[in-house]
């Protein structure tokens, strides 16, 4: 599938399917791991636990998967957006 959007120049080109990642962090570590488990359901994907701050308070998690469309790529991101673990998702 092509998506093509005349309407915004700067906007990139994606080509679905496509391998995606999601860079989620918060404060407690197996409720962010949780959160992402959730979100991706059977879906095959990878998670993996990413950098502690240096005070300890945020840890994150680098999620890969493949989406099949947009609207699959922003209903991930939607739901990390709203989730309560997540403080901010990439």
């Amino acid at each position: 599938m092509k998506i093509l959007d005349n309407t915004n120049p700067n906007k990139p080109e994606i080509h679905y399917p496509t391998p995606w990642r999601f860079k989620l962090i918060g404060k407690d570590k197996d409720t962010l791991f949780t959160c992402i488990k959730e979100a991706m359901g059977d879906k095959t994907h990878t998670c993996k636990l990413g950098n502690t701050s240096r005070t300890g308070k945020f840890v994150s998690y680098n999620a890969s998967c493949s989406v099949e469309s947009e609207a699959e790529r922003n209903r991930i991101f939607s739901y990390f957006e709203s989730h309560d673990a997540v403080n901010m998702v990439i």
